[in-house]
Protein backbone atom coordinates (compact mmCIF):
# COMPACT_ATOMS: atom_id res chain seq x y z
CA UNK A 1 0.00 0.00 0.00
CA UNK A 2 1.33 3.89 -0.65
CA UNK A 3 1.71 5.35 1.85
CA UNK A 4 -1.13 8.11 2.10
CA UNK A 5 0.70 10.95 4.94
CA UNK A 6 0.76 13.55 1.74
CA UNK A 7 -2.66 12.85 0.94
CA UNK A 8 -3.54 13.60 4.32
CA UNK A 9 -1.89 16.87 4.48
CA UNK A 10 -2.77 17.56 1.72
CA UNK A 11 -6.43 17.61 2.50
CA UNK A 12 -5.74 18.96 5.95
CA UNK A 13 -4.69 22.25 4.52
CA UNK A 14 -7.64 22.52 1.97
CA UNK A 15 -9.81 22.00 4.41
CA UNK A 16 -7.92 24.45 6.50
CA UNK A 17 -7.72 26.66 3.55
CA UNK A 18 -11.60 26.56 2.70
CA UNK A 19 -12.08 27.38 6.23
CA UNK A 20 -13.86 24.30 7.84
CA UNK A 21 -10.61 22.81 10.18
CA UNK A 22 -9.46 25.47 12.56
CA UNK A 23 -8.81 23.14 15.93
CA UNK A 24 -5.45 21.68 15.99
CA UNK A 25 -6.68 18.44 17.53
CA UNK A 26 -8.89 17.79 14.72
CA UNK A 27 -6.66 18.68 12.45
CA UNK A 28 -4.01 16.47 13.47
CA UNK A 29 -6.77 13.79 12.82
CA UNK A 30 -7.14 14.44 9.59
CA UNK A 31 -3.74 14.16 8.84
CA UNK A 32 -3.25 10.66 10.87
CA UNK A 33 -6.49 8.49 9.73
CA UNK A 34 -6.10 6.93 6.49
CA UNK A 35 -9.76 7.57 4.40
CA UNK A 36 -8.63 5.12 2.07
CA UNK A 37 -9.09 1.97 4.93
CA UNK A 38 -12.45 3.29 5.56
CA UNK A 39 -13.35 2.49 1.96
CA UNK A 40 -12.73 -0.97 1.43
CA UNK A 41 -13.26 -2.77 -0.53
CA UNK A 42 -14.04 0.04 -3.01
CA UNK A 43 -16.92 2.56 -4.16
CA UNK A 44 -19.23 3.57 -6.98
CA UNK A 45 -18.64 6.84 -9.07
CA UNK A 46 -21.15 8.79 -10.68
CA UNK A 47 -20.98 8.61 -14.11
CA UNK A 48 -23.92 10.17 -15.81
CA UNK A 49 -26.83 7.86 -14.48
CA UNK A 50 -24.82 4.77 -14.30
CA UNK A 51 -22.21 3.89 -10.87
CA UNK A 52 -19.04 2.14 -11.85
CA UNK A 53 -17.31 -0.08 -9.54
CA UNK A 54 -13.69 0.63 -8.56
CA UNK A 55 -12.41 -1.36 -5.83
CA UNK A 56 -8.62 -0.92 -4.14
CA UNK A 57 -7.72 -4.24 -5.44
CA UNK A 58 -8.31 -3.59 -9.09
CA UNK A 59 -6.82 -0.22 -9.13
CA UNK A 60 -3.62 1.48 -9.55
CA UNK A 61 -2.33 2.29 -6.26
CA UNK A 62 -1.96 5.95 -6.90
CA UNK A 63 -5.59 6.31 -8.62
CA UNK A 64 -6.69 4.78 -5.93
CA UNK A 65 -5.39 7.54 -3.55
CA UNK A 66 -6.57 10.00 -5.79
CA UNK A 67 -10.04 8.63 -5.48
CA UNK A 68 -9.48 8.15 -1.97
CA UNK A 69 -8.73 12.00 -1.30
CA UNK A 70 -11.07 13.66 -3.49
CA UNK A 71 -13.48 16.28 -1.89
CA UNK A 72 -16.04 14.39 -2.88
CA UNK A 73 -18.64 11.73 -1.21
CA UNK A 74 -18.06 8.40 -2.33
CA UNK A 75 -20.40 6.06 -2.40
CA UNK A 76 -19.92 2.75 -0.85
CA UNK A 77 -23.07 0.49 -1.10
CA UNK A 78 -26.09 0.37 -3.57
CA UNK A 79 -29.57 -0.73 -2.90
CA UNK A 80 -28.52 -1.96 1.13
CA UNK A 81 -26.74 -4.56 -0.29
CA UNK A 82 -24.05 -4.59 -3.18
CA UNK A 83 -20.68 -3.56 -2.78
CA UNK A 84 -17.79 -2.54 -5.76
CA UNK A 85 -15.79 -5.79 -5.46
CA UNK A 86 -19.75 -7.81 -6.39
CA UNK A 87 -20.17 -5.32 -9.51
CA UNK A 88 -18.43 -6.65 -12.78
CA UNK A 89 -19.40 -3.41 -14.47
CA UNK A 90 -21.46 -0.15 -14.79
CA UNK A 91 -24.51 -0.86 -12.55
CA UNK A 92 -27.89 1.13 -11.78
CA UNK A 93 -29.04 1.70 -8.42
CA UNK A 94 -29.86 3.90 -5.25
CA UNK A 95 -26.98 5.04 -2.76
CA UNK A 96 -27.34 3.55 1.08
CA UNK A 97 -24.15 3.52 2.14
CA UNK A 98 -21.40 6.33 1.55
CA UNK A 99 -17.95 8.05 2.54
CA UNK A 100 -19.44 11.79 2.98
CA UNK A 101 -17.58 14.58 1.66
CA UNK A 102 -14.50 15.13 3.81
CA UNK A 103 -15.76 18.84 4.39
CA UNK A 104 -18.92 17.52 5.74
CA UNK A 105 -17.50 15.41 8.03
CA UNK A 106 -15.33 17.48 9.30
CA UNK A 107 -17.11 20.53 9.70
CA UNK A 108 -20.05 18.49 11.79
CA UNK A 109 -16.92 17.58 14.32
CA UNK A 110 -16.16 20.97 14.38
CA UNK A 111 -19.90 22.38 14.85
CA UNK A 112 -20.10 19.67 17.83
CA UNK A 113 -17.79 21.12 20.32
CA UNK A 114 -16.61 18.10 21.79
CA UNK A 115 -13.65 18.15 23.89
CA UNK A 116 -11.39 16.44 25.95
CA UNK A 117 -12.73 13.76 28.17
CA UNK A 118 -16.27 13.81 26.12
CA UNK A 119 -18.25 11.04 25.49
CA UNK A 120 -20.16 11.13 22.13
CA UNK A 121 -22.75 8.77 20.73
CA UNK A 122 -22.29 8.74 16.44
CA UNK A 123 -25.76 7.81 15.01
CA UNK A 124 -24.51 5.88 11.38
CA UNK A 125 -21.32 4.62 11.72
CA UNK A 126 -20.64 4.34 7.87
CA UNK A 127 -17.36 3.70 6.35
CA UNK A 128 -16.13 4.80 9.82
CA UNK A 129 -14.14 7.36 9.34
CA UNK A 130 -15.77 10.21 11.04
CA UNK A 131 -15.63 7.76 13.88
CA UNK A 132 -11.77 7.16 13.55
CA UNK A 133 -11.04 10.98 13.50
CA UNK A 134 -13.00 11.45 16.82
CA UNK A 135 -11.26 8.40 18.35
CA UNK A 136 -8.44 10.05 17.41
CA UNK A 137 -9.34 13.51 18.99
CA UNK A 138 -11.58 12.12 22.44
CA UNK A 139 -10.07 8.45 22.53
CA UNK A 140 -11.67 4.79 21.20
CA UNK A 141 -13.58 4.73 24.79
CA UNK A 142 -14.75 7.77 24.42
CA UNK A 143 -16.80 7.16 21.38
CA UNK A 144 -19.64 4.74 20.59
CA UNK A 145 -20.84 4.51 17.05
CA UNK A 146 -24.12 2.50 15.90
CA UNK A 147 -25.13 1.39 12.38
CA UNK A 148 -28.49 -0.20 11.62
CA UNK A 149 -27.03 -2.19 8.67
CA UNK A 150 -24.85 -5.35 9.80
CA UNK A 151 -22.56 -5.85 6.60
CA UNK A 152 -21.89 -1.55 6.53
CA UNK A 153 -21.35 -2.26 10.64
CA UNK A 154 -18.57 -5.11 10.15
CA UNK A 155 -16.21 -3.59 7.42
CA UNK A 156 -16.35 -0.51 9.43
CA UNK A 157 -15.59 -1.94 12.38
CA UNK A 158 -12.74 -4.15 11.16
CA UNK A 159 -11.58 -0.72 9.71
CA UNK A 160 -11.24 1.01 12.93
CA UNK A 161 -9.52 -2.02 14.36
CA UNK A 162 -6.95 -1.59 11.53
CA UNK A 163 -6.25 1.59 12.01
CA UNK A 164 -5.73 1.34 15.72
CA UNK A 165 -8.85 2.04 17.14
CA UNK A 166 -10.65 -0.62 19.32
CA UNK A 167 -13.99 1.44 19.91
CA UNK A 168 -17.47 0.74 21.01
CA UNK A 169 -19.08 -0.68 17.52
CA UNK A 170 -22.71 -1.56 17.74
CA UNK A 171 -25.13 -2.79 15.12
CA UNK A 172 -28.49 -1.87 16.05
CA UNK A 173 -31.61 1.22 14.98
CA UNK A 174 -29.41 4.87 16.23
CA UNK A 175 -32.97 6.00 16.60
CA UNK A 176 -32.76 4.07 19.88
CA UNK A 177 -29.63 5.47 20.87
CA UNK A 178 -27.03 3.48 22.48
CA UNK A 179 -28.39 3.22 27.00
CA UNK A 180 -25.61 0.92 27.77
CA UNK A 181 -22.82 3.96 27.59
CA UNK A 182 -25.51 6.74 28.21
CA UNK A 183 -25.11 9.56 29.62
CA UNK A 184 -23.21 11.60 26.60
CA UNK A 185 -22.08 14.66 26.10
CA UNK A 186 -22.17 14.66 22.40
CA UNK A 187 -24.97 12.73 20.46
CA UNK A 188 -23.88 13.56 16.40
CA UNK A 189 -26.03 12.31 13.68
CA UNK A 190 -24.40 11.02 10.16
CA UNK A 191 -28.18 10.23 8.76
CA UNK A 192 -31.45 12.33 8.24
CA UNK A 193 -33.59 12.49 10.46
CA UNK A 194 -37.59 13.80 10.18
CA UNK A 195 -37.45 14.84 13.66
CA UNK A 196 -34.28 14.44 16.20
CA UNK A 197 -35.65 11.34 18.54
CA UNK A 198 -35.93 12.25 22.06
CA UNK A 199 -34.47 9.21 22.90
CA UNK A 200 -31.17 11.04 22.10
CA UNK A 201 -32.10 13.74 24.40
CA UNK A 202 -32.53 11.54 27.43
CA UNK A 203 -29.46 10.10 26.58
CA UNK A 204 -27.20 13.52 26.69
CA UNK A 205 -26.19 15.14 29.60
CA UNK A 206 -27.65 18.75 30.95
CA UNK A 207 -25.47 20.91 28.89
CA UNK A 208 -24.53 18.34 26.42
CA UNK A 209 -25.41 19.01 22.25
CA UNK A 210 -27.26 16.84 20.01
CA UNK A 211 -26.24 17.81 16.16
CA UNK A 212 -28.71 16.38 13.51
CA UNK A 213 -29.74 16.72 9.70
CA UNK A 214 -33.19 17.07 10.03
CA UNK A 215 -35.94 16.45 7.25
CA UNK A 216 -37.57 14.16 5.15
CA UNK A 217 -36.70 15.39 1.52
CA UNK A 218 -33.49 14.63 -0.63
CA UNK A 219 -32.41 18.39 -0.33
CA UNK A 220 -34.09 21.40 1.76
CA UNK A 221 -32.84 19.63 4.82
CA UNK A 222 -31.39 22.11 8.32
CA UNK A 223 -28.48 21.04 10.68
CA UNK A 224 -30.22 21.33 13.93
CA UNK A 225 -27.68 21.78 16.62
CA UNK A 226 -29.29 21.85 20.04
CA UNK A 227 -28.62 21.76 23.83
CA UNK A 228 -29.87 19.58 26.42
CA UNK A 229 -31.06 21.32 29.51
CA UNK A 230 -31.94 19.61 32.86
CA UNK A 231 -35.82 18.97 32.79
CA UNK A 232 -35.21 16.18 29.64
CA UNK A 233 -35.64 19.10 26.78
CA UNK A 234 -33.26 20.69 24.78
CA UNK A 235 -33.37 24.09 22.47
CA UNK A 236 -31.11 25.39 19.74
CA UNK A 237 -31.04 26.41 15.70
CA UNK A 238 -30.74 25.31 12.60
CA UNK A 239 -27.35 26.12 11.73
CA UNK A 240 -27.64 25.71 7.88
CA UNK A 241 -27.92 23.78 5.60
CA UNK A 242 -27.16 19.84 5.26
CA UNK A 243 -27.89 16.58 3.30
CA UNK A 244 -27.58 12.83 4.40
CA UNK A 245 -29.00 9.60 3.52
CA UNK A 246 -32.17 9.20 5.91
CA UNK A 247 -32.52 7.02 8.40
CA UNK A 248 -33.16 3.79 7.14
CA UNK A 249 -36.28 3.42 9.90
CA UNK A 250 -37.97 6.72 8.38
CA UNK A 251 -36.80 5.90 4.53
CA UNK A 252 -39.30 7.80 2.47
CA UNK A 253 -41.49 5.16 0.28
CA UNK A 254 -41.83 7.19 -3.00
CA UNK A 255 -45.47 7.68 -3.97
CA UNK A 256 -46.12 5.05 -7.13
CA UNK A 257 -49.35 3.93 -9.31
CA UNK A 258 -51.30 5.56 -10.89
CA UNK A 259 -51.33 9.12 -10.04
CA UNK A 260 -54.63 10.13 -12.10
CA UNK A 261 -56.33 7.91 -9.64
CA UNK A 262 -54.59 8.80 -6.42
CA UNK A 263 -55.89 12.95 -7.78
CA UNK A 264 -59.32 11.83 -9.08
CA UNK A 265 -61.65 13.24 -6.55
CA UNK A 266 -60.59 16.82 -5.16
CA UNK A 267 -62.48 19.30 -2.99
CA UNK A 268 -61.38 22.25 -5.14
CA UNK A 269 -59.68 24.23 -7.29
CA UNK A 270 -58.08 27.79 -7.03
CA UNK A 271 -55.13 29.51 -8.42
CA UNK A 272 -51.88 29.50 -6.71
CA UNK A 273 -51.17 32.57 -4.72
CA UNK A 274 -47.04 31.39 -4.94
CA UNK A 275 -45.87 29.15 -7.84
CA UNK A 276 -45.19 25.46 -6.87
CA UNK A 277 -42.19 26.07 -8.74
CA UNK A 278 -40.96 27.93 -5.64
CA UNK A 279 -40.15 24.99 -3.91
CA UNK A 280 -37.00 24.13 -6.23
CA UNK A 281 -35.46 26.58 -3.34
CA UNK A 282 -33.83 24.89 -0.52
CA UNK A 283 -35.47 27.15 2.16
CA UNK A 284 -38.87 27.20 0.72
CA UNK A 285 -38.59 23.34 0.49
CA UNK A 286 -37.41 23.32 4.28
CA UNK A 287 -40.24 25.36 5.17
CA UNK A 288 -43.27 23.09 3.59
CA UNK A 289 -41.72 20.11 5.21
CA UNK A 290 -42.65 22.64 8.55
CA UNK A 291 -46.08 23.37 7.29
CA UNK A 292 -46.86 19.91 6.13
CA UNK A 293 -44.89 17.13 7.78
CA UNK A 294 -45.22 14.00 5.61
CA UNK A 295 -45.55 15.53 1.85
CA UNK A 296 -43.61 14.58 -0.48
CA UNK A 297 -43.39 16.49 -3.61
CA UNK A 298 -43.52 14.42 -6.75
CA UNK A 299 -42.73 15.41 -10.39
CA UNK A 300 -43.91 13.10 -13.36
CA UNK A 301 -44.76 13.16 -17.74
CA UNK A 302 -47.41 12.00 -19.25
CA UNK A 303 -47.22 10.37 -22.05
CA UNK A 304 -47.45 13.22 -24.19
CA UNK A 305 -44.47 14.73 -22.38
CA UNK A 306 -46.52 17.13 -20.09
CA UNK A 307 -44.99 17.57 -16.91
CA UNK A 308 -47.01 17.01 -13.92
CA UNK A 309 -45.99 18.47 -10.46
CA UNK A 310 -47.52 17.46 -7.13
CA UNK A 311 -47.66 17.39 -3.15
CA UNK A 312 -49.00 13.85 -1.53
CA UNK A 313 -49.00 13.42 1.95
CA UNK A 314 -49.89 9.47 1.94
CA UNK A 315 -50.37 8.93 5.45
CA UNK A 316 -52.75 11.55 5.17
CA UNK A 317 -54.70 10.57 2.36
CA UNK A 318 -54.07 14.20 0.84
CA UNK A 319 -52.92 16.26 -2.15
CA UNK A 320 -52.05 19.17 -4.19
CA UNK A 321 -52.00 18.88 -8.20
CA UNK A 322 -50.19 21.73 -10.01
CA UNK A 323 -51.41 22.53 -13.60
CA UNK A 324 -49.41 25.78 -15.53
CA UNK A 325 -51.82 28.06 -16.97
CA UNK A 326 -50.82 31.49 -18.82
CA UNK A 327 -50.55 33.76 -16.62
CA UNK A 328 -49.98 31.29 -13.56
CA UNK A 329 -50.99 28.38 -11.65
CA UNK A 330 -53.76 26.42 -10.20
CA UNK A 331 -54.13 23.92 -8.01
CA UNK A 332 -56.29 20.73 -6.87
CA UNK A 333 -56.57 19.81 -3.28
CA UNK A 334 -58.40 16.53 -1.94
CA UNK A 335 -58.25 14.82 1.33
CA UNK A 336 -58.66 16.13 4.82
CA UNK A 337 -55.79 18.16 4.70
CA UNK A 338 -55.36 21.42 2.51
CA UNK A 339 -51.47 20.48 2.17
CA UNK A 340 -51.18 23.75 -0.61
CA UNK A 341 -53.14 25.81 1.94
CA UNK A 342 -50.51 25.14 4.77
CA UNK A 343 -47.76 25.41 2.73
CA UNK A 344 -48.69 28.54 0.53
CA UNK A 345 -49.49 29.97 4.05
CA UNK A 346 -45.85 29.23 5.20
CA UNK A 347 -44.45 30.77 1.98
CA UNK A 348 -46.24 33.87 1.70
CA UNK A 349 -45.63 34.59 5.33
CA UNK A 350 -41.70 34.07 5.02
CA UNK A 351 -41.70 36.07 2.02
CA UNK A 352 -43.11 38.70 4.14
CA UNK A 353 -40.65 38.69 6.37
CA UNK A 354 -38.15 39.14 4.09
CA UNK A 355 -37.34 35.75 2.61
CA UNK A 356 -35.20 34.73 5.92
CA UNK A 357 -32.22 31.90 5.27
CA UNK A 358 -32.42 28.75 7.45
CA UNK A 359 -29.98 29.72 9.75
CA UNK A 360 -32.89 31.72 11.41
CA UNK A 361 -34.84 29.05 12.39
CA UNK A 362 -34.96 28.08 16.21
CA UNK A 363 -35.98 24.63 17.44
CA UNK A 364 -37.38 23.05 20.85
CA UNK A 365 -37.48 19.43 21.49
CA UNK A 366 -39.75 18.11 24.07
CA UNK A 367 -41.12 14.52 24.89
CA UNK A 368 -44.59 15.70 23.92
CA UNK A 369 -43.52 18.25 20.79
CA UNK A 370 -40.84 19.79 18.25
CA UNK A 371 -41.41 23.33 17.99
CA UNK A 372 -39.69 25.61 14.99
CA UNK A 373 -40.11 28.83 14.98
CA UNK A 374 -38.45 32.25 13.55
CA UNK A 375 -37.80 34.88 15.80
CA UNK A 376 -40.25 38.31 15.30
CA UNK A 377 -42.29 36.20 13.34
CA UNK A 378 -45.43 34.82 14.91
CA UNK A 379 -46.88 33.56 11.55
CA UNK A 380 -43.72 31.70 11.05
CA UNK A 381 -44.28 28.73 14.12
CA UNK A 382 -45.09 25.08 14.14
CA UNK A 383 -45.70 23.08 16.63
CA UNK A 384 -45.61 18.96 15.70
CA UNK A 385 -47.15 17.07 18.57
CA UNK A 386 -45.98 13.75 19.26
CA UNK A 387 -48.64 11.28 18.93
Amino acid sequence: MNDSAPQRRHLAALLAHNGVLTSPRLRAAVEAVPRELFLHPGVFLDEGGAWRPVTAAGTDPGEWLKIAYSYDTLTTQLDGHLTADQASGPVQGVPTSSSTTPATVVGMIESLEAEAGHRVLEIGTGTGYSAALMCHCLGADNVTTIEVDPEVAQRADAALETAGFSTWTVTGDGLLGHPRNAPYDRVIATCAVRRIPHTWVRQTRPGGIVLSTVGSWPYGTGLAKVTVDGNGNAQGRIIGRSSFMQARAQAVVPVAGDLSARTAYADGERDTKAPPTVLDGWMPAFLAQLAAPGAQLVRATRSDGTKLLYVFDPERESFAQFTAGGSGWTVRQGGPVALWDDIEEALLAWQDAGSPDIDTVRLRITAASHTYWIEGNPSLRWEHRLA
